[in-house]
């Protein structure tokens, strides 16, 4: 139910407050209890429909000293739930109500589905309310949320929802200080804080939404803005920030023009760069396509935006697309046409643009080609055979008409016989274009007054109405030649253009094609430019890196067009001589080609590393084992025994037992490692496929602990049944998680437990060993990967520091990674990353 917002209808509308934040935990409860309490200390009749704290004290603290309505309960799947009683808010009929989490869900059974429903009841009955969403909630930025965090949002508010409030607050906080918040509990629970800091909490997730958050409500106030000059009927531009506005031509002064104007806005903070081009209505304009593309993407690369408008009248868009977007300033390049040009057609866009400007300050850049274009056409531009036939058509169909015309004197007046030369230079116009029809109609005006106007057989005109006649006849034919000859140029253009479109749409799918990419992209070409074959040859070695070639080849010649690919291929089409305009699309093919070539070359380079990147990781893992883990079992065996049979000493039936159960326990772990490692030689000898499976934590972690030296250690496991299941090898995960234990265990702080914790991100899972240790500095976190390094610790009797090199190199060959962070409050955490074995969505951060 959306509240009635037109004035004088019915009782007055409540007024919405909305607290908007950049993400979760910012603040917005805390400040929309403290807007209470002002309210409230004003003398405002103040109730709490519903606050959701999150066990944060001081937020609850807030709450001292407010009305706090009961809440309704409803169950939903056998459980209970508390939602805000909207009909007890409406029965109070407070002036101010607070009302948390505007995109909630309600719980089925209430009058609404979602909470931003309520609160339009709440409005409606003439109640104001106060209200706080996060900006991942907007339903407008759902899809670019989950893109940059990898967390889905289920819980949704339309956008004109809360741009309809009459305030709208941003509670805003850097990153680093919400981390920090976060860190020393006060945002979330302490078991949950490490699984949010390395999840949605990094600081590229928090610096993202922050800079949606800003955007979002520098739009709204851009709309209130322009709403108020619109309201006000105010034209003129308000220099709130500076907008440079760029016109583009796809000329080759474009690059220099963007850059100067790039300066300009950079002048001032805050200043925008928008480039526009504006395109005729037709769609014919003649600019390049390609060269509009790189500067568009040089606009970009400079931190400017793109815009294409449609106008024929380019100075009259160019301004009207700066006011619309409120521009301070409006950059041109100078004019490329001559003097004698700018004679012939009159003033150009800049100046037309300069005089028509009024509050907006146009810059005209010279640049290298300035005054450098060509004199106007007159007409197409067609083959040399077909000039030479439109010229002789202008200058015989005038005489072949007079000859026709003279026989049929008698019965045709002078007005059939202008109708019928006129009707002669437009097919002339038609053939040879503008030019020829001039030829035309100049012959066709001379013979009509000789032959046809009295005094016939002389050049004088004795009457006036005569001489009107002919004038108009010659204009007319001039102006209708004209016309003919300019529509045909854009039917010609436009068939071209469709054609052309056609062709590089055909291409692209080509290109998408994957692997057999440029054998289809040598046969598009040959058979779009009808050659005989195309090849495509290495500069450097000379050899045909690919060929096309048809299967009854025409009668096309031996022409040969070359066209260069990247620096080290060419592009050689054999067959006919291809015209210029063929040449551009060409380009295009050959741009196409490169791209193709150059992804094969790499497909071949990454399939050519793939293998010692496999065998490198693989190996490391094997020297690590056989050097540490397979000495220490093995030293305490021989240790075990040799003791027992030595003659020297007399050892009692305890110390006897224990001797052998050390000897029993190093065996048993030398078996398995043993076992182990001949997996993982075949493996590396590719006679072994890794076994990856959907392995659940839960039951790998307990096996994981029976392998540790003392399978009575403080390890506590948190969220492991609730984490999704990851694709992997079971036993090889069981011993990453068991080296990283032990290493975890041998640091972290006395009475201290080792916390191991799982969570979903995307397609990937996080395990993550916490421990409350020494930490590690940053510039020593990739040495402990390395072989052979302790960082200090002198305790030979713990290995030669090689657990963790093994894992690493583990991890990695199961798909995953194994890296290191530091733990809130200190310590260290191993984070350990697998892939999904299922993805699932993540419940929407609150």
């Amino acid at each position: 139910m959306a509240r009635d917002l037109t004035p004088g209808t019915g009782p007055r509308s409540g007024r919405l407050r909305v607290y908007l934040g950049s993400a979760p935990g910012v603040g917005k409860t805390y400040r929309m209890l403290d807007e209470a309490r002002r309210r409230q200390e004003r003398g405002a009749d103040v109730v709490v429909g519903y606050i959701e704290c999150h066990g944060r004290r001081h937020t609850e603290g807030m709450l001292d000293g407010l009305e706090v309505l009961p809440r309704v309960r409803r169950s939903y799947r056998e459980v209970e739930f508390e939602e805000m009683d909207l009909d007890g808010v409406l029965a109070r009929r407070p002036s101010v109500v607070l009302v948390d989490e505007l995109a909630h869900t309600n719980i089925p059974g209430g009058r609404n589905a979602k909470r931003w429903q309520d609160v339009e009841d709440l409005l409606a009955a003439g109640i104001d309310v106060i209200s706080t969403v996060n900006i991942q909630h907007l339903e407008s930025l759902n899809d670019v949320v989950q893109k940059i965090t990898g967390i889905p949002q289920r819980e949704t508010v339309p956008d004109e929802v809360v741009r309809r409030a009459d305030q709208i607050e941003l509670v805003d906080m850097a990153p680093q200080a919400l981390r920090r918040r976060m860190a020393h509990g006060n945002v979330y629970k302490a078991e949950k804080v490490d699984a949010a800091l390395s999840n949605y909490f990094r600081v590229g997730n928090l610096t993202a939404l922050r800079e949606l958050a800003l955007l979002w409500v520098a739009g709204r106030v851009d709309e209130g803005l322009r709403d108020y000059r619109a309201d006000h009927n105010i034209d003129r531009v308000w220099e709130t920030r500076e907008r440079v506005v760029v016109a583009l031509t796809g000329g080759p002064e474009g690059e220099t023009i963007i850059r100067r104007a790039a300066r300009i806005a950079d002048r001032t903070a805050g200043g925008d760069l928008l480039a526009v081009h504006v395109t005729r209505s037709d769609g014919l304009a003649g600019a390049s396509s390609g060269a509009l593309a790189q500067q568009r993407q040089l606009v970009e690369t400079l931190g400017g935006s793109y815009h294409v408008v449609v106008g024929d009248d380019i100075p009259t868009a160019l301004l009207a697309f700066a006011r619309a977007h409120d521009a301070t300033q409006l950059v041109l390049g100078t004019s490329r046409r001559g003097r004698i040009s700018r004679f012939l057609t009159g003033p150009g866009i800049g100046e037309t643009t300069v005089d028509a400007s009024e509050d907006i300050d146009v810059h005209m850049v010279t640049h290298e080609f300035t005054r450098r274009g060509k004199l106007p056409s007159l007409g197409r531009r067609h083959s040399r055979r077909r000039t030479v036939a439109g010229y002789a058509a202008g200058f015989v169909v005038p005489w072949i008409l007079t000859g026709v015309l003279s026989q049929a004197h008698h019965s045709v007046n002078l007005t059939t016989d202008a109708l019928i030369f006129q009707l002669g230079v437009v097919i002339v116009a038609l053939l040879g274009g503008a030019t020829s029809a001039l030829l035309a109609a100049v012959i066709a005006s001379l013979l009509l007054n000789y032959f046809f106007i009295p005094p016939v057989h002389t050049l004088t005109i004795t009457e006036t109405n005569n001489i009107v006649a002919l004038v108009v006849f010659a204009a007319v034919a001039l102006a209708v030649s004209t016309v003919v000859d300019h529509a045909g140029r854009l039917t010609s253009r436009a068939a071209r253009a469709t054609a052309e479109a056609e062709t590089l749409s055909t291409l692209a799918g080509s290109v998408l094609r994957g692997a057999d990419a440029l054998p289809a992209l040598l046969e598009k070409s040959r058979t779009a430019f009808g050659m005989n074959a195309v090849t495509l040859l290495s500069r450097t070695r000379g050899e045909v890196l690919a060929h096309s070639e048809a299967e009854h080849p025409g009668d096309l010649g031996g022409e040969t067009t070359e066209v260069p690919v990247g620096t080290d291929a060419v592009l050689v089409l054999t067959g006919r001589r291809l015209p210029a305009a063929d040449q551009r699309v060409l380009t295009a093919f050959a741009a196409h080609v490169g791209a193709a070539l150059e992804r094969d070359r790499l497909a071949v380079v990454a399939a050519e590393v793939e293998p010692i990147k496999a065998a490198d990781r693989m190996r490391t893992a094997l020297l690590a084992a056989v050097s540490h883990d397979l000495r220490t079992p093995l030293a305490a065996a021989l240790a075990s025994v040799g003791s027992l049979r030595s003659p020297d000493v007399e050892f009692s039936p305890e110390d006897q037992a224990e001797l052998l159960a050390t000897a029993d326990e190093s065996l048993v772990k030398l078996t398995r490692l043993v076992d182990n490692l001949l997996d993982m030689s075949r493996l590396q000898a590719g006679a072994l496929t890794l076994h990856l499976a959907e392995t659940h934590l839960d039951e790998i972690l307990p096996r994981a602990l029976d392998s540790l030296p003392d399978p009575y250690a403080p390890v506590q496991p948190l969220d492991l049944d609730t984490a999704p299941p990851v694709l992997a090898d079971p036993p090889l995960l069981e011993r990453v998680l068991a080296n990283v234990i032990t290493n975890a265990l041998r640091h972290n702080a006395p009475g201290a437990p080792v916390l191991v914790t799982a969570s979903h991100h995307a397609d990937q899972v996080e395990i993550r060993v916490i421990d409350r240790g020494p930490g590690i500095a940053p510039e020593d976190r990739d040495r402990v990967f390395l072989p052979f390094q302790r960082l200090g610790d002198t305790d030979n009797t713990t290995g030669v520091g090689l657990g963790l090199a093994l894992s690493r190199g583990l991890a990695e060959a199961m798909g995953g990674s194994l890296e290191v962070e530091d733990t809130p409050g200190g310590g260290t955490t191993m984070l350990l990353t697998l892939p999904a074995a299922a993805t699932r969505e993540e419940p929407a951060h609150e």
